[in-house]
């Protein structure tokens, strides 16, 4: 199977690298409202969203070789996790899944930068096991009422809209979750300010209590129930095509390391003639492209069969690899690579949670295990 980019994928690659590259990382704690509608004008926000709610309807291969480019053109990878968060945990559960009446009236304001979104899945006790919600969603004559407390929501101080999970039926285990479209502006919403993280630090989370909180029947995503095959859904294409911006950062330290390893001097020579410097970016090299392959697999086979293990595989991969290749490179920097906010330090700081969110290195080894019959 062949996973060459299209003519039209190294063009709209080569031209979100080039938009990313003209953009400094503004000096502020968090992301700004002008860096999201500048996202959202360059397409990012819409990738993987039909064309007729607002998106490029690209597939899953098209919308990771762009995200690819967002993460090995722009300097900040908050920002990058914070876009694809926004678009794969919640833009793509209510294409897929939602009204018509709640596609029309969200998906436009999340793909041209309007609006920002926030997944609201995890709790305290429940990060991974999706049945242990202790948020409910109650039926009442017109829709629900869902009360719950979320923890751990990305963008989510400020978002303006919330793709939240509760449980319709706790008797019922997986098959009693279902999904919800929350505003921001409903009642007994209440949206707390960004805890304070040293890792993908200009992405803000924070926590999200929901009391009492009415939303309509149209704002439920798929049937009462399917809460659980949303969710799972999601992170197929959150697993795949939000780590192909992990893929563009790893890229971007390879060449660095390159070059730095060519000027940077010790004992009279540069320090890549040295083989402990070679074969560590000859590693980052390999590590990169094998988890590349990985990924563009997943994202090829998304609809097959063996998808769930296809993505499990390409997460694990990807995310193990960033971690390794940004200490590598911090490695080869030496202490250059912690003073002022270096690239490398921000990369580090980028790529540690990756093996936590969006499901666990641990978390994907045992869907590997189960999907091989163990």
């Amino acid at each position: 199977m062949s996973y060459d980019w299209t003519p039209e994928m190294r063009d709209r690659y080569d031209e979100l690298v080039r938009a990313a590259r003209e953009r400094s990382v503004p000096a502020t704690t968090h992301y700004t409202r002008e860096e999201w509608r500048w996202c959202g004008d360059v397409g990012l926000l819409g990738l993987s969203v039909p064309e007729s709610h607002g998106g490029s309807g690209l597939d899953a291969l098209g919308t990771a070789s762009a995200m690819e480019a967002f993460g090995y053109g722009y300097a900040d990878m908050g920002l990058v996790f914070a876009a694809a968060a926004h678009l794969f945990a919640c833009a793509m559960p209510i294409a897929e899944h939602g009204t018509a009446e709640i596609r029309q009236q969200v998906l436009p304001r999340l793909c041209d930068g309007r609006w920002i979104a926030g997944n609201a899945a995890t709790e305290d006790e429940a990060g991974s096991d999706l049945t242990s919600l202790a948020t409910k969603a109650v039926r009442t004559a017109d829709g629900y009422r869902i009360s719950g407390e979320k923890s751990f929501v990305s963008n989510g101080p400020v978002a303006d809209v919330f793709v939240v999970y509760a449980t319709t039926d706790p008797a019922l285990g997986f098959l009693g979750v279902s999904a919800f479209v929350v505003e921001r502006d409903r009642p007994g919403v209440t949206v707390c300010p960004p805890m304070a993280k040293t890792v993908l630090s200009r992405c803000p989370a924070g926590r999200l209590y929901l009391s009492d909180t009415p939303v309509p029947a149209s704002a439920r995503l798929g049937a009462e129930g399917q809460g659980a095959a949303i969710f799972q859904s999601s992170m197929r294409w959150e697993r795949s095509c939000l780590f192909a911006g992990y893929i563009g950062l790893m890229d971007r330290l390879v060449e660095r390391c390159v070059a730095h390893a060519r000027e940077r001097r010790q004992f009279g020579v540069p320090i890549g003639s040295f083989q402990a410097v070679r074969h560590r970016i000859a590693d980052m090299k390999l590590r990169v492209e094998a988890a590349r392959l990985l990924l563009y697999r997943a994202c090829a086979r998304q609809d097959a069969p063996d998808a769930l293990l296809g993505a499990a595989l390409a997460k694990t991969a990807v995310s193990e690899a960033a971690v390794r290749t940004a200490l590598d490179a911090t490695q080869i920097f030496g202490a250059a690579a912690f003073t002022g906010g270096s690239y490398e330090e921000r990369a580090l700081l980028g790529a540690l949670p990756s093996t936590i969110f969006s499901g666990t290195s641990e978390m994907q080894r045992e869907i590997i295990a189960k999907e091989l019959g163990l």
